[in-house]
């Protein structure tokens, strides 16, 4: 059986929060065999909320992990990167209300993470293996967990941009596609919501080096694009951080169609609401 992995040594990041707009101090650690995903906020004496499912407390424009006496907001760049390094357990270690946002994918976390490296645990890995198809519904977006042999993300999104359209894209996981595939693809969004998510207090963060900025039909900072179908890869970059959520790998094949962090987290919900949904196995 495959051990946990956590990182080798601590490694530190900092940079402008997306949405509170504050510069934010982050540093990853190395976490005790089962510990899992663990978010620390020193600026609030060092209260902890896990990065698990049943603690999203908010899905609008990122998915927020909450409890009695803390919040983080975006954790799923950060999911994802720690999903498609195959980290088990880590500490992440926050001065502020978000991890930085940084280049606005899932690589630049990838990247700090090559720096910390991986140290192996004495616990083995475990998998969480779908057993019975699972969907949610809302309006026209759908997301579905498959019973399948490995995990794999199938992704469909229709935005009335000609900037985005219509695109598809399929993804069979592992750490080297990951990487090459979907980490690059960047965050994006409207330039006309800007100001309406600045009322809102959000967006403070965005900029034209760490958003794709739509503008109509076209997208003002095109030179930064790194795929012609940059927006649906960001999707399932999205898809893979909250199904990170699930407290260990999943073994199934997830279908979304214009779904988002509500819907995804509606999933895993969903999932785990019905035992005989899910199994637990060993990873080879």
């Amino acid at each position: 059986m495959s051990p946990r992995r956590t990182i080798a040594h601590e490694v530190a990041a900092e940079g402008i929060a997306l949405h509170a707009g504050t510069q934010v101090r982050m540093m990853l650690a190395p976490a005790k065999p089962a510990a899992g995903i663990i978010f620390r906020r020193t600026d609030l004496d060092g209260a902890e909320i896990p990065a698990r499912y049943d603690a999203v407390a908010e899905t609008n424009l990122g998915t927020m992990l909450a409890t009695k006496r803390a919040k983080v907001g975006v954790v799923e760049h950060l999911m994802a990167a720690v999903a498609g390094a195959q980290i088990d357990d880590l500490i992440v270690i926050l001065d502020g209300p978000e991890p930085p946002i940084l280049d606005g994918d899932a690589l630049s976390y990838l990247e700090l993470l090559d720096k910390a490296g991986v140290k192996e645990q004495s616990a083995p890995r475990t998998a969480i293996k779908v057993l019975k198809p699972v969907e949610v519904v809302h309006g026209g977006a759908r997301a579905a967990l498959v019973p399948a042999g490995v995990l794999s993300y199938d992704f469909e999104i229709v935005f009335p941009s000609a900037a985005v359209g219509r695109q598809t894209f399929s993804f069979v996981f592992s750490p080297e596609g990951f990487r090459r595939e979907i980490a690059p693809a960047r965050t994006f969004g409207n330039v006309s919501e800007l100001e309406t998510l600045k009322r809102m207090d959000r967006g403070h963060g965005a900029s034209l080096d760490n958003t794709l900025a739509i503008d109509g039909d076209r997208v003002i900072n095109a030179d930064l694009m790194r795929f012609p179908d940059e927006f649906v890869r960001h999707k399932i970059l999205d898809a893979v951080g909250d199904m990170a959520l699930a407290g260990a790998p999943l073994v199934a094949r997830f279908e979304g169609v214009r779904s988002g962090h509500a819907l995804n987290n509606a999933l895993l919900r969903a999932l785990f609401a019905d035992p005989a949904n899910y199994g637990l196995i060993a990873v080879p």
